[in-house]
C-alpha cells in the first residue's frame, strides 16, 4: 500500500488535449539583446524573424525518451526512484501511406530503485497511429487514440502483470512524448500556438492554458481523474546547436497546475490524490527540418492522498526529470 500511494503522487506533464545524453551536444544560445552583427558565424541569419509553423521534412526519425521519477520525503531525503526509457520510430504521413504519422515502439525498459532492468514485451514492435488533430481523442474518448487495453493487460519480461501505478507511468510516457513533440511543438489551428513566436524573447500564452485533460486509465485510474494546467506559456528563448543542427530553443512553463486522481482500492473503496504541479522545460526545434531534436522537462508535484477508513492521509513530494532526444537508426535498434 505504501508503494502504491507513493507512486500515485507523480502525474503526467500533459500539456495538451487539453496533454548529458550521449550524442546530444548543446551550445549556447543568442539572446534578444544580442545584435545581429554579433552572431557567431555558425548562427549567421538566425536572428529572426522565425517561422516555426513550417511543416516537417518527410523523413523517418528515431527518438529515445528517458524519464526519472524521484520520491522525496519532507526531510529532504530520497525515498525511491523509478526510471523509464522509451524508444520510438516515426514514419511521417507522406511516407506511411496511412494518412497519418505512424509510430512504432522499439523497446520499453523500466527500473525500480536499483532493481533489474525490466522490459515490456507487448510494446516491442507495437505500431499505432496517434490522433493528433481535432479533440486529440478517438471515438472511445481515449487520449491520442492510444488504447488503454494495451497497457491494462501488459506484463513485464518476467511474466508478471504490471502494477496499476507502473501501468500508468508506462502509458503516460506515450502521452508525454506526443504532448511535447506534437502538441506544443506544432502549430495550433487558431492562435495561441508555436506559430505565434517570431522573435527571440517573445512569450505567448498557449491555447492549452487552463485546460483540464482527463488522466484516467482503464479500471485502475478512474474516470473523473483530471490534470488542470495553469497559465501554460511558450517563450522563444534563442537559438543553439544540437548535434550540429541549428535549433530554435522554445521554453514552456505550465504555471500553477492542479490534479486529481481517483484509484479504485476495492469494489466500494477509493483512494483520492489531489495536489499541485508545475512543469517546465525546453524544446529544441531544428530550423531546417522543423523536427524536435531534444526536449527537457522538470516537474515538481506536492500531493495529499486520502484513504478510506482509519488509514491516515499521506502527503508526498515528487519530482520528474525527462530528456527526449533524436537518435540514429543504429542506436534505435540497439538493445
Amino acid at each position: 500500500m505504501k508503494k502504491t500511494m507513493q507512486a500515485l503522487t507523480s502525474v503526467l506533464a500533459c500539456a495538451a488535449f487539453l496533454v548529458g545524453a550521449a550524442g546530444a551536444r548543446s551550445a549556447g544560445m543568442t539572446s534578444g539583446a544580442q545584435a545581429k552583427s554579433e552572431l557567431p558565424k555558425n548562427m549567421a541569419g538566425l536572428a529572426g524573424p522565425f517561422d516555426l509553423a513550417a511543416g516537417r521534412t518527410p523523413q523517418v526519425q528515431y527518438f529515445r525518451m528517458e524519464t526519472q521519477v524521484v520520491y522525496i520525503g519532507f526531510d529532504g531525503k530520497r525515498t525511491g526512484t523509478e526510471t523509464y526509457v522509451l524508444k520510438l520510430k516515426c514514419v511521417p504521413a507522406p511516407l506511411s501511406g496511412k494518412g497519418a504519422d505512424e509510430y512504432t515502439s522499439g523497446s520499453f525498459v523500466y527500473r525500480i530503485n536499483d532493481g533489474p532492468a525490466l522490459t515490456i514485451p507487448a510494446l516491442v514492435g507495437w505500431s499505432y497511429l496517434p490522433v493528433l488533430s481535432g479533440t486529440g481523442k478517438d471515438e472511445s474518448g481515449q487520449t491520442l487514440g492510444i488504447p488503454h487495453k494495451k497497457f491494462e493487460e501488459a506484463t513485464d519480461s518476467r511474466g508478471n502483470k504490471l502494477p496499476v501505478t507502473i501501468r500508468y507511468f508506462v502509458y503516460n510516457n506515450f502521452i508525454d512524448f506526443h504532448s511535447f513533440n506534437d502538441y506544443l511543438a506544432r502549430p495550433t489551428r487558431g492562435g495561441g500556438g508555436i506559430q505565434d513566436l517570431k522573435e527571440i524573447g517573445q512569450r505567448i500564452v498557449h491555447e492549452g492554458a487552463f485546460s483540464e485533460p482527463p488522466v484516467n486509465l482503464g479500471s485502475g485510474i478512474k474516470e473523473g481523474s483530471v490534470f488542470r494546467n495553469g497559465e501554460l506559456t511558450l517563450e522563444l528563448k534563442g537559438v543553439g546547436i544540437v548535434d550540429d543542427a541549428a535549433c530554435a530553443i522554445v521554453g514552456y512553463d505550465s504555471g500553477e497546475s492542479t490534479l486529481k486522481m481517483i484509484m479504485l482500492l476495492a469494489a466500494d473503496k477509493e483512494v483520492v490524490t489531489t495536489g499541485g504541479s508545475q512543469y517546465r522545460g525546453d524544446l529544441y526545434i531544428d530550423l531546417a527540418t522543423r523536427w524536435v531534436r531534444k526536449i527537457t522537462m522538470d516537474e515538481s508535484v506536492v500531493t495529499r492522498t486520502t484513504m478510506p477508513g482509519p488509514l491516515a492521509n499521506r502527503d508526498s513530494y515528487t519530482v520528474r526529470h525527462l530528456l527526449m532526444r533524436m537518435i540514429s537508426q543504429k542506436e534505435f535498434e540497439q538493445e
